[in-house]
């Protein structure tokens, strides 16, 4: 027979899934890590997409139960599956074993998309995290639900990590007549990082004649069918052991690198400064050369980051690369590294020429970003942290959301509001306020913002292990006690964190009143365009605002 749960069903249609395919994610394997921890990164990239904190409570379900599924970009009903007898809690895209998730879309060919397909990437991530208990569990429940019900979207990059290991997974569907996907999944070695932001990045992988998802000694997985399947497409013509996945199924042309590849390139660069070893994929990242040296999947970092590190790393612009977007005249007087959209552009309608501007990590359109931590040494629900922030990851600030909580702020919840209509319960739109109201004079304010964001994310990181501390003996004698009172302190951070951030926008509208500058005595100043800006200006204009010198006598 068919249940129908409606609670669960919104829960699923609501559940974050980005809607435009612009994101970002960074891996980092325990061994890289300062800690042991285990990261993923991720940013939600898109122009019309609320960002809100999902939660979906664990469950025991009657048997027979079935889930009704919905697109998580269009809301459009896609069909039905069986639900299982237990379900984990999610927080965010982190479950109560530590296991989080993240994606880039990298699309891929058009022509493998499945119309009748049930699972959409959105729903395949939060079905995984709620089903599985470590990230090789989370890759055999995404890959079976496939295999059975078509996946319904189009090329993904997948990120999936535990306290353990951390996991890429790369899939598309096999189009309207074929059910199911082709698909490779590759384990990041230990002390080794990876990154993906919207470019297919498996090319070649050693093949295996069997999945054996418990086998811990085998870190590589592939649909039986990946190789064959290309070849009857006629995407791939070579020997086995010269098949690349992203060469077959999403070619990297132009974009794929320069706006997509680059931002991994960046991450891999300023992790390994001191080797240097990115300079050898300059080429590769500026998608100039075609014959340029392809890009590693993983590398190994110079020294071990910390996770203050990896919110940094999402904050980048490309900061002392060729692609550095503080240096060029579109940051504008006020150095703003951000570009308005079109991302490509012609001067006029009647141009041959086609332009471009570039793709940072850190960008204007971002929903939320998150920073998922695990690690093995702590249970469940004390190890996991969704650190979480709103908007442009340079101006936002995240937020500790530990993976046992019961409940998420109020503010950060889908009910707080929506993309259609502004709230100052909201802390996708507090968050929004600031970040817009810096971008008239960003070098200025950013510097006031960045004060209050690292006084509070300081604060955060100081008091972490006497919270953690506190929680584990509590945990000793009961646990859920201790998720009570690691809800209590993440939803009273939570909530105080946005009235900060309402008092933090109150006072820059009144700092920055008319594009003066207050002083420390409250007095309005009038500070000058940087001098370099007044150079430009005389050369872009010649004499026109040259004041006339007074006749001689």
């Amino acid at each position: 027979m068919k249940i129908h749960i409606w609670t669960w069903t919104i829960v699923l249609l609501l559940a974050l899934a980005p809607a435009a395919p612009a994101c970002t994610n960074y891996l980092v394997t325990r061994g890289a890590s300062q800690d042991g921890s285990t990261f993923i990164t991720y940013s939600a990239d898109s122009h019309s997409l609320y960002g809100d904190l999902n939660f979906i409570p664990a469950g025991e379900h009657i048997a027979g139960t079935w889930i009704d599924v919905f697109d998580g970009d269009s809301g459009k009903f896609l069909g039905r599956i069986r639900q299982v007898p237990r379900t984990w809690q999610v927080v965010g895209l982190i479950n109560e074993h530590q296991v989080a998730l993240g994606e880039t879309t990298f699309g891929g060919r058009e022509e493998l998309m499945d119309p009748k397909a049930v699972v959409d990437y959105g729903s395949l991530m939060n079905l995984a995290l709620q089903r599985a208990r470590t990230a090789r569990e989370a890759l055999q429940v995404m890959t079976s639900l496939v295999a059975e019900y078509g996946y319904a979207s189009s090329g993904e990059s997948f990120s999936i990590s535990d306290p353990n290991e951390a996991w890429i997974l790369e899939m598309i569907s096999k189009g309207p007549e074929r059910k199911g996907a082709v698909w490779v999944a590759r384990q990041v070695p230990d002390g080794y990082v990876c990154g993906h932001a919207n470019q297919a990045r498996i090319h070649q992988f050693p093949l295996q004649k069997a999945n054996n998802f418990s086998d811990r000694k085998q870190t590589t997985f592939h649909s039986p069918d990946v190789i064959a399947f290309a070849r009857e497409k006629g995407y791939f013509k070579g020997s086995d052991a010269e098949f690349s996945f992203a060469a077959a199924y999403c070619p990297p042309d132009f974009g794929g690198r320069r706006a997509c590849d680059a931002r991994v390139w960046q991450f891999f660069r300023r992790v390994t400064p001191d080797s240097k070893q990115m300079d050898a994929y300059e080429d590769w990242a500026l998608g100039i050369k075609a014959d340029a040296a392809v890009m590693p999947l993983f590398v190994k970092p110079d020294r071990k980051l910390s996770l203050r590190d990896m919110m940094e790393l999402m904050r980048d612009h490309f900061e002392g690369s060729p692609m550095d977007m503080t240096r060029d005249i579109g940051a504008g007087p006020f150095v703003l590294p951000y570009r308005w959209r079109p991302m490509s552009w012609k001067p006029d309608q009647d141009a041959k020429e086609e332009y471009f501007f570039e793709r940072a990590t850190s960008t204007q359109q971002t929903a939320y970003s998150f920073v998922a931590q695990s690690r093995s040494w702590l249970p469940g629900a004390i190890g996991g942290i969704f650190w979480v922030g709103m908007d442009d990851t340079n101006s936002t600030v995240y937020a500790p959301m530990y993976c046992g909580i019961r409940q998420v702020p109020p503010s950060y919840a889908k009910r707080a509001g929506g993309f259609d209509r502004f709230s100052w319960d909201s802390a996708f739109w507090v968050f929004n306020f600031v970040a817009n109201w810096a971008y008239s004079r960003y070098c200025d304010m950013i510097q006031d913002i960045q004060a209050v964001q690292r006084e509070i994310e300081g604060k955060y990181l100081a008091v972490q292990p006497e919270i953690e501390a506190a929680a584990l003996e509590l945990f000793k004698r009961s646990p859920e006690l201790a998720r009570e009172r690691l809800t209590a302190y993440s939803v009273g951070e939570g909530e105080a964190l946005v009235r900060r951030w309402r008092e933090l926008g109150e006072r820059l509208i009144w700092k920055y009143i008319d594009g003066n500058v207050r002083d420390s005595q409250g007095h309005v100043t009038h500070p000058e365009y940087p001098k370099e800006w007044y150079q430009r200006i005389i050369r872009e204009t010649g004499d026109r605002f040259q004041v006339p010198q007074a006749e001689k006598k």
